[in-house]
């Protein structure tokens, strides 16, 4: 097997690799006490809100990745070049201009059939709602979905993204890595102090946490690196990070203070 064939077969399976070990370093974090003062949801709202178990959760993820496996091998498979001839790296900057459109791209198809999937009712009430219903979103959660919308989001985007960014499977093995970090960061439950990812991204985990609570299921579809569409189409909705009563954060919509605000004035 050549230099090639090596770098498609990490690209394929690093990704997932990173995404539970990432995941599992939160759920290492998850089991110390003192750390709920940073989190998003008070520990029993994810039992009493979340309506499948953290077994189900991990058998749903694992079949997407298996779904991701194959999509991903069969492209590299058509797209390959069978002359073992290790494919150059480009120049740094040639590198980060690919990663920028592949960021661009990835943004822009999984906000639109993101967004598309909460305005059409049938795909959301046979498809996307799985997603949701982990109301107090977990980071190995992350990417439990629809095997459908697995591979529409997704694996999909993933493979545009690569493709229209024109990355060699080396420089993917690395952009997968970091959208895997960045999407499991996101549906972490945590408000970490010193998160890197949360000052340079403003899609985050609390703007995520917005959009899978109710009064959020028609804003912030953004994922998983900028806001940019929401904010172009009115689908953004502001929010404000708040000390809960009782201990943790809460990421806590602006328009509901205004409400509240009028009403007790």
């Amino acid at each position: 097997m050549g230099i090639g064939a090596s770098d498609e077969l990490l690209g394929t399976f690093v990704p997932i690799a990173v995404y539970w070990l990432y995941s599992g370093l939160y759920l290492a974090l998850d089991g110390v006490e003192r750390l709920d003062v940073y989190r998003l949801h008070p520990r029993e709202e994810e039992a009493a809100k979340n309506v499948v178990s953290r077994g189900t959760v991990v058998r749903g993820v694992l079949v997407q990745q298996a779904f991701q496996v194959a999509v991903s091998l069969t492209l590299f498979a058509v797209i390959g070049d069978e002359s073992d001839i290790e494919q150059k790296q480009p120049s740094a900057l040639v590198i980060l201009l690919q990663f920028a459109i592949a960021m661009f791209v990835m943004d822009t198809w999984q906000y639109f059939m993101h967004r598309y999937m909460h305005i059409n009712k049938f795909l959301y009430k046979h498809i996307h709602s799985k997603h949701h219903t982990l109301v107090v979103p977990y980071s190995f959660g992350a990417l439990y979905n629809h095997p459908l919308e697995g591979l529409i989001l997704d694996t999909i985007g993933g493979a545009l993204s690569f493709l229209v960014s024109g990355m060699t499977p080396r420089t993917s093995i690395f952009f997968f890595s970091f959208a895997t970090i960045k999407t499991v960061d996101d549906h972490c439950g945590l408000w970490l102090p010193g998160n890197i990812l949360h000052a340079l991204f403003n899609n985050n985990s609390a703007y995520h946490d917005i959009h899978h609570q109710l009064y959020g299921n028609k804003y912030n579809f953004s994922q998983p690196f900028f806001v940019i569409w929401d904010k172009i189409l009115g689908t953004y909705m502001p929010y404000s990070i708040e000390h809960r009563k009782g201990g943790g954060f809460e990421s806590r919509p602006v328009k509901l203070n205004i409400a509240e605000q009028t009403k007790t004035d």
